[in-house]
């Protein structure tokens, strides 16, 4: 089966870079032509545009920084969606969205998935990040091949658009867990903590999460890089408080988080670091929340290996190895 892929930047460029590395037949675009040109140097073909894209492979994949951008590019490949061919939606978006454009696929013929990762773009490096696949169970069967290459944790979670419900979910965990810890850091420092046993503290405590165990330690590097920024913050923050308001639920943190990353957004500008958030707290309480021994970005120290398809608990499927 020959792969197109759209989007190669921060996490695109990984997880087509898994695609290539473990013998997908690959096709690439881009509007940056510099990406484009260096994985055609490892052996990818490269199409003049997403039309061309659509046409010449079985499946296209998405991976683009707005549902804007998505259907801009669904709007050149529509005309070449035919019997058999399979969308793959890998942005960040809005259920809605995936759903009508989804739609439009299926109509003429075509499958619609979409396909959102997790986990952090040090993990999607190494095809070792977790995905979510929202689909019929027959085309989950026909892509599965793809996204165990791609991720190590494969959760088909029902019909298109639940995926990107999920993705939404887990990305305000993320992002409410990254608050809290920054909020935990600075007042630990005003009390006089040494901020590398806090650190330990809190991996080893009730508190520990992912986001603590990775944005901690680039935070107290002071590097901040985590290849996520604010302005992404932001819109799938407004993207899981949309489910919300679409469902009647009355949240509380989630507009917080919002106006937490509205604020950081006008002070130190949308394409800066989102662990920099914690500069807020810094400016207000005059305190460096820096420590010795942290890395300046997170490396996946996980051997690269096949992928597998997570069972939720409950299920009375069997597991597929």
């Amino acid at each position: 089966m020959k792969v197109g892929f759209i989007g190669l930047g921060n996490v695109g460029g990984k997880l087509s870079g898994s695609l290539l590395r473990n013998g997908v037949d690959l096709t690439v675009h881009d509007l940056n032509e510099d990406l484009v040109a260096g994985f055609v140097g490892r052996g990818a073909k490269s199409a003049e545009n997403p039309a061309q894209l659509m046409r010449d492979c079985d499946a296209v994949i998405t991976c683009l920084p707005s549902p804007a951008a998505s259907d801009a590019v669904m709007q050149q490949m529509l005309p070449e969606v035919t019997a058999g061919k399979i969308w793959m939606e890998m942005s960040t978006t809005d259920e809605e969205e995936v759903k009508r454009l989804g739609a439009m696929v299926m109509d003429a013929g075509g499958a619609a998935v979409d396909c959102p990762v997790s986990g952090g773009c040090h993990r999607a490096d190494t095809g070792n990040i977790s995905i979510f696949a929202g689909c019929d169970r027959a085309t989950f069967d026909r892509i599965l091949p793809f996204l165990t290459t791609m991720g190590r944790r494969i959760l088909h979670t029902g019909d298109l658009g639940s995926a990107s419900v999920l993705k939404v979910v887990t990305n305000y965990l993320a992002t409410a867990n990254l608050v809290t810890c920054c909020e935990a850091l600075v007042t630990a420092k005003a009390a006089g903590m040494d901020l590398n046993t806090t650190y330990e503290a809190m991996k080893i405590s009730s508190g520990t999460s992912f986001v603590h165990e990775t944005e901690s330690q680039v935070i107290l590097n002071g590097s901040r890089d985590i290849s996520f920024t604010m302005d992404l913050v932001k819109k799938d923050a407004g993207l899981f408080q949309q489910v919300a308001d679409r469902h009647n639920v009355p949240l509380e943190i989630s507009p917080m988080l919002v106006q937490i990353f509205e604020d950081g957004i006008e002070r130190y500008g949308e394409r800066c670091y989102s662990p920099n958030i914690i500069k807020r707290l810094e400016e207000a309480t005059g305190l460096d929340i820096l420590a010795p021994g942290f890395p300046a970005e997170m490396l996946d120290d996980e051997p690269e290996e096949s992928g597998y398809e997570v069972i939720p608990q409950g299920s009375n499927r069997a597991t597929v190895a």
